[in-house]
């Protein structure tokens, strides 16, 4: 086998890779005999059908498949031999034809990372939010965690009132018609939530238990239902009970509820968490500024493989989080072509980052110590609360041990490169101030 690698950008090679004959012969001697146990052709017994009869009535599939078999086993071989790494399905740009007794010889363009010397990442100029701690965020999280616990309770007012929850019967009309799905029983609709028709909510708001009243309305011309849209309708509603939201007193024993021993108690954890977040927001926005000034000093091509392969990964992250949430992408209103519109920007800006930290790790040699990776490892299994065993189980898997490694790595850099930059605090207006110019211009 003979394989001739061209460079044709810095992001691309071409492989033109050559098949000795006496393996064309093999691959398609192989390939008759494989068709002469099953050939069916009139006038011959099946296994008995000369060989110029099968080339005759065979012949294309045979070479077909024996042109897909020499590119299986050769494609990857070469690479491998010449060291080459694709990020992306490897394309066959030119296939020659294939004959008994004659060498066989294709083409193949391959995609491979990019080899970046990276330049201008020390001495950066760079400007970070100044830390500054809002003590209301304190009350406004136990009030967050207050509205997570309310209850529905009975009440015994008389008059239903914006904020309650009401439990109706309603049939809704259309010039006296009942239209389709416009009924229901024992509806459950908090007035003030707009979840209904608007104006509907406002004309039950002041009602009393077991009251019945003529509610109109009109759909809005954007309503879903086309045979409904912009049409007046009238609907009669029966209010069968009257709930009010009863939030938990703020104490102890509310504390206690959320895991804590005391109120006091549950405040320091509350004021720690957030002062944590806001440091991580905060450092987080540098080390974006930090990638965005690496990416603007090192342009570079990257492959479109690698940028897809981002978006994928970001793809399925998202989703992750939002079935979390009880929702899809699909509820948002987006499918793989938007999605990726919107976010390719962001894969292509992780795919250059990256690549510049793995750069910047070997020009500085910055390596990785197993003892940095075992105290991971440890703070993973005091943080989740599981057996160090069983975590340490889990990072055995090669794929999400290197990707542990990568983010373990790639926060030394980023350490590396804070530590050589020059990073001026300043207050968020001017942080804000400054964006908003960037924006502009």
């Amino acid at each position: 086998m003979s394989v001739t690698v061209e460079e044709l950008n810095s992001i691309k090679k071409k492989l033109t890779i050559e098949v000795a004959a006496d393996i064309v012969n093999e691959e398609l001697e192989n390939g008759y005999k494989k068709v002469a146990k099953t050939a069916s052709v009139k006038g011959f017994r099946k296994g008995k059908v000369p060989r110029e009869m099968l080339e005759k009535h065979y012949g294309p599939r045979v070479q077909s498949d024996a042109i897909n078999s020499l590119v299986n086993n050769s494609l990857y071989k070469s690479m491998v031999e010449h060291k080459i790494e694709a990020v992306s399905q490897p394309e066959i740009v030119e296939t020659g034809s294939i004959e008994a007794g004659q060498p066989f010889t294709y083409q193949t363009e391959v995609e491979v990372r990019p080899e970046v010397v990276a330049k201008d990442y020390t001495g950066l100029s760079l400007e970070k939010e100044k830390f500054s701690f809002d003590e209301t965020v304190v009350d406004q999280q136990i009030e967050q965690m207050v509205a997570s616990r309310v209850q529905l309770e009975v009440t015994m007012r008389e008059n239903a009132r914006e904020g309650d929850t009401v439990i109706i019967d309603f049939e809704g009309f259309i010039d006296e018609t009942p239209f389709e799905n416009g009924a229901a029983e024992d509806h459950q609709l908090e007035l003030g939530s707009n979840s209904f028709i608007p104006g509907f909510e406002d004309q039950v708001i002041g009602m009393k238990r077991e009251e019945k009243k003529e509610i109109n309305v009109t759909f809005p011309e954007s309503y879903g239902a086309e045979e409904l849209a912009g049409k007046p309708a009238m609907f009669k509603v029966t209010v069968k009970e009257i709930k009010e939201k009863v939030e938990p007193e703020i104490n102890d024993d509310f504390a206690k509820e959320m895991g804590s021993d005391s109120l006091v108690k549950l405040k320091e954890q509350v004021r720690e968490n957030a002062i944590k977040q806001e440091e991580g927001r905060i450092n987080g926005q540098l080390q974006e500024a930090l990638m965005n000034t690496l990416i603007e000093n090192n342009p570079f091509e990257i492959p479109d493989g690698m940028v897809q392969n981002q978006l994928l990964h970001l793809k399925d992250s998202f989703s992750q989080r939002l079935k979390a949430q009880g929702m899809s992408l699909e509820m948002l209103g987006m499918n793989d072509e938007n999605f990726a519109n919107s976010y390719r920007e962001m894969a292509v800006n992780q795919v250059k980052g990256e690549i510049l930290m793995s750069a910047i790790a070997g020009q500085e040699e910055i390596t990785l110590g197993e003892d940095i990776l075992e105290e991971k490892i440890k703070a993973f299994a005091e943080e989740s609360n599981a057996p160090l065993d069983e975590v340490k189980k889990y990072f055995e898997n090669a794929q999400t041990l290197a990707g542990l490694k990568g983010q373990l790595l790639n926060e030394k850099v980023i350490k590396f490169l804070l530590d050589a930059a020059t990073v001026t605090e300043v207050e968020p207006e001017q942080l804000d101030q400054q964006e908003s110019v960037e924006e502009e211009a």
